[in-house]
């Protein structure tokens, strides 16, 4: 083992807290490994040993990665997330095959999916563009975290207004889906799209509410002026 994987698991134990452990539970209905700490303590944690491993090269710094998903705890997750957000600026388009692999293999919950797809993800796709059509695929994925994370890596962008198509195309492919935690996830992009392209978003939604379960439809429709909201969720079937 990597003698930083090493300090930081050492660090992580001596900041565990059992009173956070059993409350972070709460917050998911499949079984998770966590330490149980603050998030502010993961992230400095992370930056503390991204100053000892910046120096290194990419693909180490990837093994790193891989050395601490494999823990299945979702701090260790979490350092992986601020890691690889950190390297975007070494990013190339085959690291498209390592995101791939680890959001396939080793994201088992919400939290984890969010924190490396909203940062790492979006910015991939902001830099390289010809990839939606890779998370396009992943809609199809019998992975729920692979569906999730076809909408979430668009998150970010979304906020600022790019991407609309795209991301009103990937709520159709995901339009129907059984997972409640897929629905939220483009129901969440849906309502970030809907910041700077309102009138799009809701004709969206008008357009397939019927089909659309309420779970999406309510975070799609939250940002939105009451009057909309309204004749969003008005039941006229």
């Amino acid at each position: 083992m990597d003698p930083v994987i090493e300090s930081i698991r050492q660090e992580l134990k001596k900041n565990a807290d059992p009173a956070i452990r059993e409350t972070s539970k709460r917050f998911f209905k499949e079984p998770i490994s966590c330490y149980g700490m603050k998030t502010a303590t993961g992230i400095a944690i992370a930056k503390k040993y991204w100053n000892e491993i910046k120096s290194r090269n990419k693909q180490e710094i990837f093994d790193l990665c891989e050395d601490l998903y494999r823990s299945g705890y979702m701090e260790e997750s979490f350092i992986v997330s601020e890691w690889a957000y950190r390297l975007s600026g070494r990013y190339e388009k085959g690291d498209i095959k390592v995101f791939r692999h680890w959001i396939d293999t080793y994201i088992t919950n919400w939290a984890s999916c969010d924190g490396f797809c909203n940062h790492t993800m979006g910015e991939f796709i902001e830099q390289f563009p010809e990839y939606i059509d890779e998370l396009k695929r992943w809609t199809q994925s019998e992975n729920r975290w692979m569906r999730r994370a076809a909408a979430v890596s668009l998150i970010v962008p979304a906020k600022h207004g790019k991407f609309l198509d795209e991301s009103i195309e990937i709520a159709t492919l995901l339009m129907t889906d059984k997972e409640d935690l897929v629905q939220k996830g483009y129901g969440w992009l849906l309502k970030e799209a809907s910041r700077k392209h309102t009138e799009e978003v809701f004709a969206f939604v008008m357009k397939h509410k019927r089909e659309m379960p309420r779970t999406a439809l309510r975070y799609a429709i939250e940002l939105m002026p009451k009057e909309l909201k309204a004749e969003a969720m008005k039941k006229d079937w």
